[in-house]
């Protein structure tokens, strides 16, 4: 899950991010409005958790902006008032979800989650192909009884092979869900990470390589 953090007030994003990074979500961040705005139009995030009071461009109106230009993100917005009259303005303007602050967590985190299902078509909370399964909710995984012990990365890179049902998953749709906006676009993290995570499920091989198209399980 790619999620995109606009808030101003820099140890609070970093706070969040890290958090967020845990639970093993892909993180970018952005400090202000126009920022925000930019990078949310320009990559593809499931959510975007939005800061209301922003420098640059206040967070309504980065919401409007997203709104008007079709933006499929979801908007969990955020903001040091609570009252209802907030509340109906926030949804008012097209966000989708509204958390005041301080909130828990866990909250938080369980808000993404169910903004993310609302984005793509739902994803069963076990995945399985072949003799491997995948629990999505638990961030763990199986092959043919054996649990594998997988990296953030791997798990990822695993879920969305798994979650394609036999479709082969081009490198660069790895590369931008799995990894944040710094990934460099000719990196070979991905070629590496398939490359692990063949080597941990072991044989038979698993992990198809379809010539430019990228990879896929099953099919």
């Amino acid at each position: 899950m790619r999620v995109l953090v606009i808030e101003d007030h820099a140890e609070m994003a970093e706070t969040v991010a890290v958090g967020l990074r845990r639970a093993q979500m892909t993180v970018d961040v952005a400090l202000d409005g126009p920022t925000g705005l930019d990078r949310a139009l320009n990559a593809g995030y499931d959510v975007i958790v939005l800061d209301r009071d922003l420098p640059g461009m206040h967070g309504d109106e980065v919401c409007a902006e997203l709104v008007a230009a079709g933006c499929r993100s979801r908007v969990l917005m955020l903001t040091a008032a609570g009252s209802n009259e907030d509340l109906v303005g926030g949804l008012g303007l097209g966000a989708d979800d509204y958390l005041p602050k301080p909130f828990d967590f866990p909250v938080l985190i369980a808000r993404i989650c169910a903004l993310a299902r609302r984005t793509h078509p739902a994803v069963p909370p076990v995945l399985r192909e072949e003799d491997l399964v995948v629990d999505t909710a638990r961030r763990r995984a199986w092959r043919a009884g054996r649990p594998l012990e997988l990296s953030p990365k791997e798990f990822g890179v695993l879920e969305l092979l798994a979650a394609a049902h036999g479709r082969a998953v081009p490198a660069e749709e790895l590369l931008e869900r799995v990894w944040d906006e710094f990934a460099d676009p000719f990196t070979t993290a991905v070629k590496i990470t398939i490359s692990r995570l063949r080597s941990k499920l072991g044989d038979p091989p698993l992990i198809q390589t379809v010539a430019k198209s990228g990879y896929r399980i099953g099919g």
